[in-house]
């Protein structure tokens, strides 16, 4: 349980970096581009993941007899070519938060119906077992989160219409 507790954290604060993201991403488009703020992101978060790495090869790895041992690497004849571009979902995602933060949809609509296309698409990655994952069926039930989200979403957006 506390394994949950500690993930569950996580995510929040994953979520809350995920806005500040958005938001300097949008700052940075109305003042130049959505293009332009996509590639000041990646170009970024690349050279972040870099030094993330090598700070988890310097601590984690145990060195013996002047190499690195146990160190997280790429095995390329194991995975699909799939699992490699999760960063084009990603330079649209900057993209298209950057234009929608900057219209009348606003920064909390923009993360609410985001929010709704990520359950929506999940749901349908379970049910149909897309992308290699094992298939959950869908069950009504699960409609009803997707349904409370999405109306919250439409107040936040027309709530002053």
């Amino acid at each position: 349980m506390r394994v949950l507790y500690g993930y569950s954290l996580l995510a929040l604060f994953g979520g809350g970096l995920l806005t500040l993201m958005v938001h300097f991403n949008s700052q940075l488009s109305a003042q130049t581009s959505a293009l332009n703020s996509s590639w000041f992101a990646h170009g970024l978060g690349a050279i972040m993941a870099l030094a993330m790495y090598l700070v988890i090869v310097f601590f984690a790895g145990k060195l013996k007899n002047g190499t690195v041992k146990d160190v997280p690497t790429l095995n390329e004849k194991k995975m699909p070519f799939l699992y490699y571009l999760g960063g084009l979902p990603g330079a649209f995602t900057v993209v298209l938060a950057s234009v929608t933060v900057n219209s009348v949809v606003g920064l909390t609509g923009t993360l609410a119906l985001g929010l709704v296309g990520q359950l929506v698409s999940s749901m349908l990655c379970d049910h149909f077992g897309w992308f290699h994952l094992e298939k959950k069926r869908f069950r009504l039930r699960e409609m009803i989160p997707i349904l409370l989200i999405s109306c919250g979403a439409m107040l936040l957006i027309f709530k002053g219409f």
